[in-house]
C-alpha cells in the first residue's frame, strides 16, 4: 500500500509540474525591423525598392537618429504640464523626414489575412490601421513614396472575422457620449505631436499567431484583438509617419499585449531584445529568466499608464554623484538616452574627469573624444542604480562617429533634456533581454545575445494551416454598469489607474489547474480504496 501510494503521489506531482512547464513555455515572437538599419535597406531592395540612408556611423547618420528622437520627444509624456521639447537650438538640425518611429513589425489581420507593416509605440495602447480612408497619408509622400501599393488599407468588409464594437462594449471609451448603445464605437488617439492624431471606429478582428512551444508542439491560433479602423489621420501621419498604422504596446486594456493575456494565450508581459544591427525581436508573453534583475514600475503624475522606473543614482566608474536620481521612461523608440539637464551635467563632468582626455563637441553631440592612434581610450564604466539597489550596467555607453575627413571619434550616447523625466533609449538596452512584465509591475533585464529564446513562437505574415483554434475577446457586447469603471482605451497614454496583479489569464490558469488537481485527488482516492 505504501509503495502504491508513493507512486501515485510522485505521478501526481510529475503531471502537475509538467502542466506548469507546458503552460509557461509558450511565447509569440516577431522580428523587429529598424527603420534606418541595413536590414531595412536589404528588405526594401528585395521588394524592388531603392532607398538610401547616410553611411552607418557617419555624422549624418547619427544626426538623423537624433532628429528622430527629438520628434518623438514632442509626444505627450505625462500631464499637460509635463511636455518634453528639444533643448534650445536643437531644431536647427532637423532633417526633412517625417519618420517618428524606429521599429516596425509585420502582422497578419483578418480572414483572409492581410499583412501590415506597423510601427511600434510603447507610449500608447491602441492598434490602428489605415481603413476606409477619408484623410490618410498619400502613398506618394515622403519616405514611403518607395512603397507604392505594398502598404494597404485594412477593410473590415473584406474580413469575414471582423465585428464592429458597439457603444455598449466596456472597451468603448466614447460610448457614453452616444444616445444608442448599439451605435458603432468611435475612437480618437491624440499624440500631441503637432496635432498628430488618428480617428475612426473600433472593430474586433483576429491576429494570426503560429506557436512552436518548448516541447516542439506546433499549432496555430487566432487571437481576437481590437483594431482602430483609422479613416482620418492628421499632423505627421499625413506626411507618412506611419502609413501602415501603429501598434500600441502600452499597458492599457485595449493593447495587444493586454488582450493576448486576457484571452489566456500568454501572461501580460513582453520582452524586447536588440542586436548590433539595431533591429531585434519582440516576444509576447515572455517573463524572462528567473535569475534576471528586476525593478518596479512607478507612477507618473499618479497614474500607471506607461513604463517608467526610478533611477536612484547614475554611476560613473566607482563614483555615484549625489542627487543624481530621476525617473526615466524606458523607450525603445528612442535611439539615445536623455538625462534631465542637471543630472546630465553631473554625469558628464564626472565622466570627463575619469577619461583624462579633451572633450569635443561633434555636431549635436556634446561629449565626444578623438580616437587615439596608439590604442583605445580608457573609457570608465557606467551603470544605473535602480530601486531596490538593482544595477543596470551599460554594456556600451559610447558610439563611434566618423567625420568626412576620415577622423574617428567616440561619443557618449547621452544628451540633456528639459524637465525631470529622463529617457532610457535603445543604445542602453543593447545586450539585454528587457522584460516589460505588467502582471507583476516589474521591469526585468538579463544579458542576452538576442537569439530566439526557448519555447518561442512566431507571429508570421503567412497563411496559417488548417485546424486553427481561436479565443474571443474576454469581454463581448455588454451593457455598462452605471456604477462601474469603464476603461479608457482610445486616448493615447491612458490605462487603468492601478493595474491588477492578476489577469483573466491567471484566473483561467488557476481554474484549469484547480480542475486538474481535483481530478487527480479523486483518482488518488479511488486508488487508495481499491488497492
Amino acid at each position: 500500500m505504501t509503495i502504491s501510494l508513493t507512486a501515485v503521489v510522485l505521478l501526481t506531482t510529475t503531471v502537475l509540474m509538467l502542466s506548469v512547464e507546458l503552460a509557461a513555455s509558450y511565447t509569440f515572437s516577431s522580428r523587429l525591423i529598424h527603420g534606418f538599419s541595413d536590414e531595412a535597406v536589404s528588405f526594401w531592395a528585395s521588394k524592388g525598392k531603392s532607398m538610401t540612408w547616410p553611411k552607418r556611423e557617419s555624422v549624418e547618420h547619427m544626426r538623423l537618429l537624433l532628429s528622430n528622437d527629438w520628434k518623438r520627444q514632442r509626444l505627450k509624456l505625462g500631464s499637460e504640464k509635463q511636455l518634453l521639447f528639444p533643448s534650445e537650438g536643437s531644431e536647427t538640425h532637423f532633417y526633412g523626414n517625417n519618420l517618428s518611429w524606429l521599429h516596425y513589425v509585420w502582422i497578419d489581420i483578418g480572414t483572409p489575412n492581410a499583412s501590415f507593416l506597423v510601427a511600434l509605440d510603447a507610449r500608447s495602447d491602441l492598434l490602428w490601421l489605415p481603413c476606409n480612408c477619408v484623410q490618410c497619408a498619400p502613398l506618394s509622400s515622403s519616405y514611403y513614396s518607395m512603397l507604392d501599393k505594398d502598404l494597404n488599407e485594412y477593410s473590415p468588409a473584406r474580413s469575414s472575422s471582423s465585428k464592429y464594437l458597439s457603444c455598449s462594449h466596456q472597451l468603448c471609451e466614447l460610448g457614453p457620449n452616444y444616445r444608442s448603445p448599439k451605435e458603432h464605437c468611435p475612437y480618437t488617439v491624440n499624440y500631441y505631436s503637432e496635432n498628430t492624431s488618428s480617428s475612426g471606429f473600433l472593430f474586433e478582428d483576429q491576429l494570426h499567431l503560429t506557436s512552436v512551444g518548448g516541447h516542439e508542439h506546433q499549432g496555430s491560433v487566432l487571437a481576437s484583438i481590437v483594431i482602430g479602423c483609422g479613416s482620418k489621420q492628421s499632423g505627421n501621419y499625413l506626411s507618412g509617419a506611419a502609413p501602415d498604422g501603429v501598434m500600441g504596446l502600452g499597458p492599457g486594456e485595449i493593447s495587444v499585449p493586454s488582450l493576448l493575456a486576457k484571452s489566456g494565450f500568454v501572461p501580460h508581459s513582453f520582452s524586447l531584445c536588440f542586436g548590433k544591427s539595431n533591429s531585434g525581436t519582440i516576444f509576447f508573453g515572455d517573463k524572462g529568466p528567473e535569475n534576471q534583475r528586476r525593478s518596479s514600475f512607478v507612477s507618473l503624475d499618479g497614474n500607471y499608464n506607461t513604463y517608467v522606473v526610478e533611477v536612484q543614482h547614475y554611476c560613473v566608474g566607482g563614483t555615484c554623484p549625489k542627487q543624481s536620481g530621476f525617473q526615466a521612461l524606458v523607450d525603445s523608440g528612442s535611439s539615445f538616452t536623455f538625462l534631465p539637464s542637471e543630472i546630465f551635467t553631473k554625469v558628464v563632468t564626472e565622466f570627463e574627469e575619469q577619461m583624462n582626455a579633451t572633450r569635443l563637441a561633434i555636431e549635436d553631440f556634446p561629449c565626444c573624444y578623438k580616437a587615439r592612434s596608439q590604442g583605445l581610450l580608457n573609457i570608465p564604466s557606467m551603470k544605473l542604480l535602480l530601486a531596490a539597489n538593482q544595477s543596470f550596467v551599460i554594456q556600451n555607453p559610447m558610439f563611434t562617429i566618423s567625420s568626412g575627413q576620415g577622423d574617428n571619434f567616440y561619443c557618449v550616447g547621452l544628451l540633456p533634456i528639459e524637465g525631470m523625466i529622463g529617457i532610457i533609449g535603445q543604445n542602453f538596452m543593447e545586450g539585454y533581454r528587457l522584460v516589460f512584465d505588467w502582471e507583476n509591475m516589474k521591469l526585468g533585464w538579463s544579458h542576452s545575445k538576442c537569439q530566439d529564446i526557448g519555447g518561442t513562437a512566431k507571429v508570421s505574415p503567412t497563411s496559417p494551416p488548417s485546424g486553427l483554434t481561436s479565443n474571443p475577446l474576454p469581454t463581448t457586447e455588454q451593457q455598462r454598469n452605471p456604477g462601474g469603471h469603464a476603461v479608457a482605451p482610445a486616448i493615447a497614454g491612458k490605462a487603468t489607474p492601478k493595474p491588477s496583479a492578476t489577469s483573466l489569464f491567471a484566473v483561467s490558469w488557476h481554474y484549469t489547474m484547480s480542475s486538474l488537481l481535483f481530478s487527480l485527488v479523486v483518482w488518488l482516492h479511488y486508488l487508495i480504496l481499491h488497492l
